[in-house]
């Protein structure tokens, strides 16, 4: 088990450090189920009551915040607590599941394909025919690579994520499990007699950039005859669905739950909030924002705050509601 002095820590995190303890620190855990030997973190004025009945011995606070340590307790003052407690968690994280064998023995490789330097592939994964796989990537037991895919270096892939044919991944990637990237879009058009549906033929790929993490069973959709594509670093949550020819710039964020149908585009640094859907052949511009739950049917410009449903100027939409419950 890991542990470590206050001193040591404001070390690894830089702020500064008032008041002390003795307790070695174990391990990082939130102000209510904190234990005497914890370190926890106050980012935000309505947690600092919470200090006093807290058991943890030490706390990363915000600098703005009026706290004070109390006996045998420290405080470490940073201008940002949550990003210096993403550094603490680095610290104490245990480490992914390690690997016994470079390549499992129940693994399907197919003779084409290219294996850079240092890859893991887990027990029952398949990778097909001219896909490459670049230095440092990591498969996770029961992941498929299909045809002509390629993937660059240092991603890692959970068990039970499917790449279809022909996608392009790029280096530094995550993939959590039951990812799906490169299914077929969702295309049908009714057929002549009107008596059926005919499913139209999505022939298209999906290219992903650099450092872009994609949750839990999550989906993108293949092109219809070009590609999807997710620009680097942008960070997708659990249960998201991105449909066949959709364009995300880059850094942009989608909360689980929601959506993009056919063909919408996002600028750079777009925000999607949880379970919020945009129409097909949307555009909203660099730096919008989409809070949770709304429904957007048309354009958003850059920069803008949209909210509701349908989506509309969050600050008129708030003004609605209010209205609203006035009359009842």
């Amino acid at each position: 088990m890991k542990s470590f002095t206050i001193k040591e820590i404001n070390g690894i995190i830089k702020g500064e450090l008032v008041g002390d303890t003795n307790l070695q620190i174990e391990g990082p855990e939130e102000l209510e189920r904190a234990g005497k030997n914890h370190i926890t973190f106050i980012g935000s004025r309505k947690y600092v009551r919470l200090w006093e009945t807290s058991s943890a011995c030490a706390a990363i606070v915000d600098e703005k915040l009026k706290i004070e340590p109390g006996e045998n307790r420290a405080l470490i003052r940073v201008k940002n607590a949550d990003l210096a407690m993403a550094g603490l968690l680095e610290v104490f994280d245990p480490g992914p599941p390690q690997f016994d064998e470079d390549i499992h023995p129940t693994a399907v490789v197919h003779q084409s394909a290219t294996i850079g330097k240092d890859c893991k592939i887990g027990a029952g994964c398949f990778v097909g025919k001219d896909v490459v796989l670049g230095d440092g990537v990591v498969l996770y037991p029961n992941v498929t690579i299909l045809n002509e895919t390629k993937i660059g270096n240092g991603t890692v892939i959970w068990s039970g994520t499917v790449i279809r044919e022909r996608c392009e991944i790029g280096n530094n990637c995550i993939f959590h499990t039951n990812a799906s990237i490169g299914a077929d879009g969702f295309g049908y058009r009714p057929s002549e007699d009107g008596r059926g549906l005919i499913k139209i033929p999505q022939i298209g790929n999906v290219v992903i950039g650099n450092g872009v993490e994609i949750g839990a069973n999550s989906c993108v959709d293949r092109g219809k005859f070009s590609s999807t594509i997710i620009g680097d670093g942008c960070k997708i949550d659990n249960l998201v669905q991105i449909a066949h020819n959709c364009v995300m710039g880059r850094f942009c964020i989608m909360a689980g739950n929601s959506g993009l149908a056919g063909s919408v585009t996002l600028g750079d640094g777009v925000v999607i909030g949880g379970s919020a859907s945009i129409k097909d052949h949307t555009t909203i511009h660099s730096g919008a924002v989409v809070g949770a739950g709304s429904g957007v049917m048309n354009d958003v410009p850059a920069g803008k705050i949209v909210l509701g449903y349908p989506a509309t100027d969050a600050r008129e939409m708030l003004k609605q509601w209010v209205a609203i419950r006035k009359l009842v």
